[in-house]
């Protein structure tokens, strides 16, 4: 069965991964990019929209996907304060999923965070938390929460804090074996290709994954 999907934010680190797969994956004729600024990729199964996230909602039907993969994500240093964090962390990716569910979406695919609880100490792993909760209760027939560890992967922009984590990846990922596996470093290619593996499966309910993924029950 043709599929269509829907990407926000294509422009990043897993994002612009995801929009690729996707539009090389026969399975999915139409991709849709919710994007600040148009990219640089031009395919004729790829629309996009340019919006500042301010009101999903007002775009309607043109948010009408089977998918949504939700890619959406900041940091705290560069959001420059927690308010600013969570409006994208929390406020954006809450918005979108509301507003794609309303125009028809079945399934949505988000990446949070290895750690995430609305609960957590860290106030960066309590929003994740907080979105967590409030995505399942939009109503998908299907949510897949997909909580990465430290992501690796070149980005458009730089960040420092990950720079220098990235040069310790390969000692953080000797350490991390056994029930610690879930906190290794992962590229992002590997992020992206487990959203289009769990998109595709045709489960029923919200799961939560770890990577990798297993090969046989992927849910927590």
């Amino acid at each position: 069965m043709e599929r269509s999907a829907l990407v926000a934010g294509a422009s990043g680190l897993v994002g612009h991964r995801v929009v690729d797969r996707l539009l090389r994956d026969p399975a999915y004729t139409r991709v849709v990019v919710l994007a600040r600024r148009p990219l640089d990729i031009e395919h004729p199964q790829l629309t996009t929209i340019i919006t500042d996230f301010g009101d999903l909602a007002a775009l309607g039907t043109a948010l009408a996907v089977d998918d949504v993969f939700c890619c959406l994500g900041t940091t705290l240093r560069a959001a420059g304060s927690k308010e600013a964090f969570a409006d994208v962390d929390y406020r954006m990716v809450v918005d979108l999923a509301r507003a794609t569910h309303a125009a028809g979406a079945q399934q949505f695919i988000v990446i949070s965070a290895v750690g995430a609880s609305e609960h957590a100490l860290a106030y960066y792993s309590r929003v994740k938390g907080r979105m967590e909760a409030a995505v399942r209760a939009v109503g998908f027939e299907a949510v897949h929460i997909v909580r990465p560890s430290l992501l690796l992967g070149e980005r458009r922009e730089f960040r420092r804090g990950e720079a220098y984590a990235q040069r310790f990846a390969p000692l953080l990922a000797k350490l991390a074996a056994g029930p610690l596996q879930r906190y290794r470093p992962v590229q992002a290619d590997e992020v992206a290709e487990a959203m289009l593996r769990l998109a595709l499966r045709g489960e029923r309910g919200a799961h939560v994954h770890h990577l990798p993924l297993p090969d046989d029950n992927d849910a927590d």
